[in-house]
Formats: C-alpha cells, sequence, structure tokens
C-alpha cells in the first residue's frame, strides 16, 4: 500500500471512529436521561461534526 492510500484509508478510519463515539456519547446520555444542554450530547455532537467534517474534507481533496 502506497503511502498516500495508506494516510487516505488510515483518515477515513479515524473518522468513522470519531462519528461512532459521538453516536454512543448521544445515545449513552439520552438513555441516562440528558436533557437538550446536556455535557454528553454537546460532546457527542462535536465528535460527529468533527469526524463528518475530516471525512468531507478527505473526500474533497484528489
Amino acid at each position: 500500500m502506497e503511502g498516500r492510500d495508506m494516510h487516505r484509508t488510515l483518515t477515513t478510519l479515524f473518522s468513522v471512529v470519531l462519528m461512532g463515539l459521538g453516536v454512543l456519547m448521544i445515545v449513552r446520555t439520552l438513555a441516562a436521561g440528558g436533557g437538550p444542554a446536556a455535557v454528553g450530547l454537546l460532546l457527542g455532537g462535536l465528535f460527529v461534526a468533527a469526524g463528518a467534517g475530516r471525512l468531507w474534507v478527505s473526500r474533497r481533496r484528489p
């Protein structure tokens, strides 16, 4: 595997992991009865946004 291909694969994997952790934080917070301003919801949303942003940026590059 060439260096650039490995970097792209690892970036995609890391992005998916970040989004998965964010979703898990949101689900866990809601299951525990967290409200709309709960820290778990805010952090979970930020994790999902960070993962999605990394994935979007990595896909836009040639």
